[in-house]
């Protein structure tokens, strides 16, 4: 998963989800890319770039992302990552080549020419802006004419953790929509964009506007990839203590045994585990 480049605010200068140049979530962006990985090549390869190409990765996090979209150049273009976490640019600063340059920065405000790129890939970044329509149209102002903006983002349709209980993962998802809710005092209708990103590229007057969703799907016995981002990402980071408010008793003990490792009933150990999460890339076209 990419970092979320914000949009300032008069009252916090932070993003809409808290996003600031001093925070840090480096390990969940590395295991979400890590476990991720083979899907979001995939939508890379299908954006069929070309050699000489210049690709921007607006919020690039860890800097994974760069190196596969280079790479899809046959490693003949420009790869330049802007993202405005200071630890993530470190992060994506340590695998260095001559045709990456990483940038620390808010996206709306890049020090970048306009018309400069054949693409720019922005994945899970785009809901953490307030004004995701406007980062758009700014974002449309560094791309060269019929360049493309590709926006990812992930879980789109309710992820499936536990195929053997429906209602505990409902309400478990719920609790954590509470959760963000009430630390980010938002509103339902404030993370709209989250599911909107056909019309947000629409309405930042970009055309040829397409989608294509691929499932992330994993079954037991899983890998270590996938096994390593949903216990430190979802069941610690995501879930865990934070979750305690907003469930019955009975619920969160029984959340507290999937989620533990050493507990015989562990989620990712039994043999009827099978998770699904869709990625949605929607791309959209700058005429010329």
């Amino acid at each position: 998963m990419t970092n979320p480049a914000s949009t300032a605010t008069a009252s916090d200068g932070a993003g809409l989800l808290g996003d600031t140049p001093s925070r840090d979530y480096s390990r969940k962006l590395q295991l979400f890319n890590a476990f991720a990985e083979p899907e979001l090549r995939q939508l890379i390869e299908s954006l069929n770039l070309r050699p000489g190409m210049c690709i921007l990765d607006a919020g690039c996090g860890t800097g994974e992302a760069l190196h596969w979209l280079l790479e899809a150049t046959e490693s003949a273009g420009e790869a330049v990552g802007i993202d405005l976490a200071a630890a993530h640019v470190n992060a994506a600063r340590r695998r260095p080549s001559p045709q990456i340059r990483v940038l620390q920065g808010d996206l709306l405000n890049a020090p970048l020419p306009s018309a400069s790129f054949d693409l720019i890939w922005c994945v899970n970044t785009i809901n953490h802006l307030h004004d995701p329509v406007a980062g758009v149209k700014k974002l449309a102002t560094l791309l060269r004419p019929r360049g493309r903006i590709a926006l990812g983002q992930s879980a789109l349709l309710p992820d499936m953790y536990f195929a053997w209980d429906s209602r505990l993962e409902r309400v478990t998802n719920e609790a954590v929509r509470q959760y963000y809710r009430g630390r980010y005092h938002l509103e339902e209708h404030d993370l709209a964009s989250v599911r909107a990103i056909v019309g947000v590229l629409r309405r930042g007057q970009l055309h040829n506007v397409t989608a294509r969703t691929v499932m992330i799907e994993r079954v037991s016995p899983v890998g270590g990839a996938t096994e390593s981002y949903l216990l430190e990402a979802i069941f610690r980071d995501t879930w865990g203590e934070r979750l305690r408010p907003y469930l019955s008793d009975e619920d969160y003990a029984e959340l507290t045994r999937l989620c533990d490792p050493q507990h015989p009933h562990f989620a990712l150990r039994r043999p009827d585990f099978h998770f699904l999460q869709s990625f949605t890339l929607v791309t959209g076209e700058l005429r010329d």
